[in-house]
């Protein structure tokens, strides 16, 4: 008896097992195609407020937007699923957009609403370019390989379907509240910055920006107003050196000095550093404002300034960088050294913390560094000395007349030595930079303008504080150095806020 042959063969033999086979290898070619398309030319450039940004898309299993902050590390958001991952990177700072928007008070706002429409068009014109560098490199690959035409239309129409089909579920996953819980990656001590507090931040900032037109003004009214306090009239021998100190990348800062500097008829601008937050690459075109002063900005590095942002500042044709120098700038002498230290993650660097004795004993070293600097030279005076931190100060008592620092974002004045030296330390003209925008009550911008005769002494001082977010006060105190007490008295005024 023959055995009887199993039916399920028949079944098979029926089945157009090279046809499938066939399809297959089309559609691993296609797929091949479109995702090295994809890698290599799926990016997009575009312009959000001052920043230049690349956006890219690629295939990915779990979708997901990627926001890449040099150098603070990244921020991924769950916005919708696979199959298409977004990557968003700040790239730079565009100089000329970053300069309109500090010469037009109303840039920011104008920016700020921008800023949407801006993203929208840019995902829009990655989205129509990752499809054709993805339907080109599938028919492109296909027809290296197959070489006919039907297999090339086919290769097209799958890349096409397979794209349409993964945006199309993005679109339909996403998820509008993926900004309120973001995952962070990056240095530990930079998530609450970057994540904690990114919603308050920014509700702050849209308050914050809607009153810097004000605050300008209010700056500019400060001049006429100072005509008319009674204790000390500078006349045209006047010299007017401008205090800045702890920008930390506001661009809030740049308008108050330049009217400041226009309207108080300023010499000099003197800065005693941290300027950056980071001093990363992408920070140096933040200090390209500068040059749109118009008089000369003498520098010192801050621990938040590297030699990247030095080298920056350098460049400014303007500008003048002190790292154990000493120099003459619209007649007066100018000593001034740069901190020791570069510590802008001081959780990561606790000995940049200032608490420790190795650290302690780096900062007062660059004072005694700069005192052996200005004692070499015993028959020029010098008139004005510059550090960053306020504990440098100590061994120069006795160089100078006047020594100047920030760091502390605090403003104080004292004695040092015998009191024959003053200390003048400044808060941040930069209202601390978006740190200031963490607390309930903003950190004021901060800037002093002193007053010296013909003579290159130091006669008065006003300090302009520029309120925070939602404050549209600007207040000014006049302080006169009154030489029978060495010690400075005051009168003060605040314009009524508007």
């Amino acid at each position: 008896m023959s055995a009887r042959p199993w039916p399920g063969r028949a079944w098979l033999r029926r089945i157009p097992v090279r046809r499938i086979g066939a399809c297959l290898g089309l559609l691993a070619v296609a797929l091949s195609g479109l995702a090295l398309g994809l890698f290599l030319f799926a990016a997009t450039s575009v312009d959000v407020g001052p920043f230049r940004s690349t956006l890219t898309v690629s295939p990915s299993l779990n979708g997901d937007t990627e926001v890449d902050l040099p150098p603070l590390g990244s921020l991924w958001l769950d916005s919708h699923d696979g199959p298409a991952h977004l990557n968003v990177r700040l790239d730079s700072l565009d100089r000329a957009r970053t300069e309109a928007l500090i010469t037009d008070p109303a840039g920011i706002t104008v920016a700020s609403r921008t800023a949407v429409d801006d993203v929208r068009a840019g995902v829009t014109r990655l989205l129509l370019r990752a499809t054709a560098v993805a339907v080109l490199g599938a028919m492109l690959l296909t027809a290296l390989i197959y070489r006919r035409m039907r297999q090339v239309a086919w290769a097209g129409g799958l890349a096409l379907a397979v794209m349409a089909g993964s945006f199309g579920a993005a679109f339909g996953t996403f998820n509008p509240a993926a900004l309120k819980e973001p995952r962070y990656e990056g240095l530990l001590a930079n998530a609450p910055s970057v994540v904690g507090d990114a919603q308050r931040i920014a509700d702050r900032y849209d308050e914050y920006a809607a009153q810097l037109q004000k605050l300008v003004e209010n700056v500019g009214k400060l001049y006429a107003t100072v005509q008319n306090l009674p204790v000390y009239a500078p006349d045209d021998g006047t010299l007017r050196v401008l205090h800045v100190s702890d920008l930390h990348l506001n661009p809030a800062a740049w308008s108050v000095i330049r009217t400041v500097v226009d309207n108080f008829h300023i010499d000099v601008v003197v800065d005693t550093g941290d300027i950056t937050d980071w001093g990363s690459e992408p920070e140096r075109a933040f200090v390209a404002s500068i040059s749109l002063l118009k008089v000369p900005y003498v520098f010192v590095r801050g621990n938040h300034d590297s030699a990247v942002t030095q080298a920056a500042v350098a460049r400014q044709p303007n500008a003048i960088v002190l790292d154990d120098k000493v120099v003459t700038v619209a007649g007066l002498r100018i000593a001034g050294i740069g901190d020791p230290r570069f510590t802008p993650d001081k959780e990561q660097e606790p000995t940049g913390s200032g608490v420790s004795k190795q650290t302690l004993e780096r900062i007062i070293e660059v004072g005694d560094t700069l005192a052996n600097t200005i004692g070499e030279q015993p028959d020029q005076r010098v008139d004005l000395a510059m550090v960053h931190d306020p504990m440098s100060a100590g061994p120069l008592a006795g160089y100078a007349p006047v020594v100047l620092a920030g760091h502390r974002h605090v403003r104080e004045v004292t004695r040092l030595g015998d009191g024959e030296t003053l200390l003048m330390v400044e808060g941040s003209t930069g209202g601390a930079g978006l740190r200031g925008l963490e607390g309930d009550k903003p950190t004021p911008l901060a800037l002093s303008v002193l007053y010296y005769d013909k003579d290159h002494k130091l006669m008065a001082y006003d300090d302009i504080t520029v309120g925070g977010a939602g404050l549209a006060e600007v207040a000014l105190s006049r302080h006169v150095i009154d030489d029978a007490t060495a010690a400075p008295s005051a009168a003060g005024v605040t314009p009524t806020p508007r």
